[in-house]
């Protein structure tokens, strides 16, 4: 699974009546990235033109979505993962909805919202917009809120955000099942939560196996059933 990174500008918030104006994505793994405006086919709001700073002459001459998206198909060939900040509530509605206004059927691409990974394993933080992220990450300022900038920022934040996890682990962990009720690992593997032995659970803790990303919620439903207390 290889990962690509992306985002959109659009001409508002709501996809139903919006259109995307830019997209962009990075593909760390072949080096190589995509960018180009599209031509929305009415002027873009005064008040959108004030967040990412895209006018009505930038996209006069630039494709529209039936060239654009052929063309992020091909760059987002083989086995990915698209990665988006907030990609759930925003980027993946605005993809799918312009792909069928022009009849295009949407690949089967897999995503992944990396907002929602900040949100459940940095609860300690006290917001998680991605210029946040890139502070606490000490990341260099860019052009916030331009497709590529945002990107190219969204991989450094997210590759520290994620340690040393695979992307196929990452995304195995935000689409399996929410409630863990039995032991993944271990010499209790498959034994109810509720039933594994307390001084087992204590031995987990002291031994740093609930320091990493990947067992927080392990440790969250311990704690749930008074095991960790």
């Amino acid at each position: 699974m290889r990962a690509i990174y992306y985002d959109t500008e659009t001409t508002g918030l709501k996809a139903e009546n919006d259109r995307i104006i830019e997209i962009a994505a990075y593909d760390p793994v072949l080096d190589r990235r995509f960018e180009m405006f599209v031509n929305p086919g009415f002027p873009i709001p005064p008040e959108a033109t004030a967040i990412h700073k895209i006018t009505d002459e930038m996209v006069a001459s630039a494709p529209s979505w039936a060239d654009v998206g052929q063309q992020f198909i091909e760059f987002c060939e083989g086995d990915v993962v698209l990665i988006a900040h907030n990609n759930d509530a925003f980027d993946y509605h605005f993809l799918r909805l312009e792909f069928e206004r022009h009849a295009i059927p949407l690949p089967t691409w897999k995503f992944i919202d990396s907002l929602k990974w900040f949100r459940k394993y940095r609860p300690d933080l006290p917001r998680h917009t991605l210029q946040f992220l890139r502070e606490i990450y000490d990341i260099p300022a860019n052009q916030a809120h331009r497709a590529l900038d945002d990107v190219i920022v969204l991989h450094q934040v997210f590759d520290k955000g994620i340690d040393d996890l695979s992307i196929s682990d990452v995304y195995a962990l935000l689409n399996k099942p929410k409630d863990l009720q039995h032991m993944p690992f271990g010499k209790h593997q498959g034994v109810p939560l509720a039933k594994v032995p307390k001084n087992y659970v204590q031995w987990l803790s002291t031994s740093g196996c609930f320091d990493k990303i990947e067992n927080q919620e392990l440790k969250a439903q311990f704690s749930k059933l008074g095991l960790l207390n």
